[in-house]
């Protein structure tokens, strides 16, 4: 039997807000080691000195190949094709007609007329729907993580990255690390092997994510470790690697706004199976599923949107950026607060909802409200939508968006942490809406990151 479809899904519950809030689909989980050392050793690694990351099984890669490749992948992406060479990458974004986020993932360009996308699903869904209804002369290779898929993925993938990543390539290779400016590809030979390498950093370090075929993966994985001996190299698990993003700032898995009303979406869903969405979590509580819809705008987006190209979404996206209405911010959360919600495990309950330390989200679409005011007069002015803590700050932090009128640093907020009343997800005790305060500062709340990361 084929799997149910999103819109059977939505047939059946009668409202996508209500199958998504009680979805027992977790969280993104990285099918890795949880630790290797612990999660704040392997965190400060890629700060101090060099974190390996296996990136190797999380995330899906869709092969695009084709005279048409470049049409197919332009034409539903914010972003500009021109001089988007062979070993370059961009983060590549995709709207709905709207203006409002489909996803974002990294592309490729692997070869003339072959490009690989990677990231979670939402995108590549996206992409792989319009090439098997659409009319263009290119063919598609998906391989999926290593949670669905059977057998081994077809690369491997390693990131390092931190202060002493370079020193560890080129103790590696035997040879002085190649220029290569930031989402650009170089070439290097390891262990007897062709790496490729993109040059970018997971939380804003500098480092490289190095790839190549899965039969090589072991053989390259033991020359890094034994190069890093003597820089400090540390590998980082699954529960370090899921903070790496709030030190750089991006938002991982924004809900897809897939459920308009028009034909084309509704094709989409019918085409889409429910369990591709996941489930929604936090104390955003509309009924109306748009509501939780977020912008390129929203996140942090702006500089990668172009118009120098025909998208999916463009003429919304023009109309948005004469005045988008929120920002991208860090809401650091308040100590004491954070400390009184996990305290609530020794008090009698119901208590805060669980903060599992270090990334504290329990829904792969995480949307808690950020309000100013009293009980009686609280106003919602931005949407939390990732958080957990980073030991090289010693804080508890989430990454929001917010009105702008709200965004500047310093200014004093509260998010509601948990949802009431309670969802059906698994993952969901009993507990109560919990305040906690945070004060609203820069994003990527590193200042490494600010300028050495998002300045390129």
């Amino acid at each position: 039997m084929p799997p149910e479809s999103l819109a059977a899904a939505i047939a059946r519950v009668g409202n996508p807000v209500e199958l998504l809030r009680n979805a027992p689909t977790p969280p993104h989980t990285f099918p890795i080691a949880p630790e290797f050392t612990n999660w704040r050793s392997e965190q400060r690694a890629w700060a101090r000195t060099c974190a390996l990351l296996d990136q190797s099984h999380h995330m899906t890669d869709l092969f695009v190949e084709g005279p048409d490749a470049h049409r197919l992948l332009s034409g539903l992406a914010v972003n500009t094709f021109a001089n988007f060479g062979v070993n370059r990458a961009k983060q590549y974004v995709a709207v709905n007609n709207d203006g409002y986020l489909i996803g974002d993932a990294i592309l490729f360009h692997l070869e003339d007329q072959l490009y690989d996308l990677v990231g979670h699903p939402m995108v590549v869904d996206w992409v792989q729907f319009h090439l098997a209804t659409g009319d263009h002369d290119a063919t598609a290779e998906r391989d999926d993580n290593s949670a669905v898929r059977t057998g081994p993925p077809r690369l491997y993938r390693y990131e390092l990255q931190g202060p002493t990543a370079a020193a560890v390539i080129e103790q590696a290779t035997g040879a002085p690390l190649p220029a290569t400016k930031f989402f650009h590809m170089a070439e290097f030979t390891i262990a007897g092997r062709r790496v490729r390498g993109l040059r970018h950093g997971m939380a804003g370090q500098p480092g490289f994510e190095l790839f190549g075929p899965w039969a090589d993966g072991e053989a390259v994985l033991a020359a890094l470790l034994d190069a890093g001996r003597d820089h400090g190299l540390v590998r980082a698990g699954a529960k370090a690697y899921s903070t790496a993003n709030l030190e750089s700032g991006w938002v991982p898995a924004p809900l897809p706004a897939i459920f308009g009303d028009d034909p084309h979406m509704s094709a989409y869903r019918e085409w889409l199976p429910a369990a591709a969405v996941g489930s929604l979590g936090g104390s955003v509580d509309g009924r109306d599923i748009a509501s939780y819809y977020l912008t390129p705008y929203d996140i942090g987006y702006e500089r990668t949107v172009r118009f120098d190209h025909d998208f999916v979404g463009r003429a919304a996206l023009e109309r948005l950026a004469e005045a988008p209405p929120r920002r991208k911010v860090t809401l650091v959360w308040n100590a004491d607060d954070v400390a009184a919600a996990i305290g609530s495990l020794f008090a009698p309950g119901p208590g805060a909802k669980h903060l599992e330390l270090p990334k504290a989200r329990y829904a792969l679409h995480q949307q808690d409200k950020v309000v100013i005011g009293g009980d009686d007069s609280a106003e919602q002015v931005g949407v939390s939508l990732d958080c957990g803590y980073i030991a090289n700050e010693r804080a508890m932090v989430s990454l929001a968006t917010v009105d702008v009128a709200h965004s500047t640093p310093g200014t004093e907020v509260t998010v509601l942490w948990g949802e009431e009343p309670n969802s059906a997800k698994p993952q969901v005790e009993e507990h109560r809406l919990w305040k906690i305060r945070a004060t609203v500062a820069p994003v990527p709340y590193v200042q490494f990151a600010r300028d050495e990361y998002r300045g390129k």
